[in-house]
């Protein structure tokens, strides 16, 4: 493991906890925003991003491809509760997703756009979550109410931008 590969994986997730934590304070989640993501510097976690690192995408990918599923993933999703595989239940009938509360589908929000400022640094746009979310959707297990909020908030961004849409959140969701 490099000491390049080191710095360079713990200042882009420490600056995507920044933005996260920077965007849920803006709507009063503060728990939310000092708490998010703290797994990914736990070591199963942080030598994975480490030894996968490439600054494009999710070591966790990388991780997948290379051995067919990801030990940095299922630790990171078991305990995060932004992440709608958190919520995916196995049952005889098959899969189902439970409603996310909406301070944690907020969060998941915060964490997408965060995501692809950090990812796609100076060319970020507003409708870039939005795009992600249609490009990947169909991977994805939402229950009907969570996935409706969280494609009303990227397309509220898409058609605005991130303070405007904290605030829209703010008076909506979290009176």
């Amino acid at each position: 493991m490099s000491i390049k590969n080191t710095w360079r994986h713990f200042h882009l997730i420490t600056s995507h906890k920044y933005h996260v934590a920077r965007f849920c304070f803006k709507c009063g989640l503060y728990r939310q925003g000092v708490l998010h993501d703290l797994s990914k510097y736990t070591p199963v976690e942080f030598k994975t991003g480490i030894k996968y690192f490439n600054g494009q995408k999710s070591p966790n990918g990388v991780e997948r491809k290379e051995n067919g599923y990801s030990l940095a993933w299922l630790h990171h999703k078991g305990r995060n509760r932004h992440h709608w595989e958190f919520w995916v239940d196995f049952t005889g009938e098959g899969t189902v997703a439970s409603r996310m509360p909406e301070v944690y589908v907020i969060e998941m929000f915060i964490d997408r756009v965060c995501a692809s400022m950090v990812y796609n640094r100076g060319g970020f746009s507003n409708g870039d979550p939005l795009k992600y979310y249609l490009r990947t959707r169909e991977y994805c297990i939402f229950h009907p109410e969570t996935e409706a909020l969280l494609v009303e908030l990227l397309e509220h961004l898409a058609s605005s931008d991130i303070f405007a849409t904290l605030e829209y959140i703010k008076k909506e969701y979290l009176k």
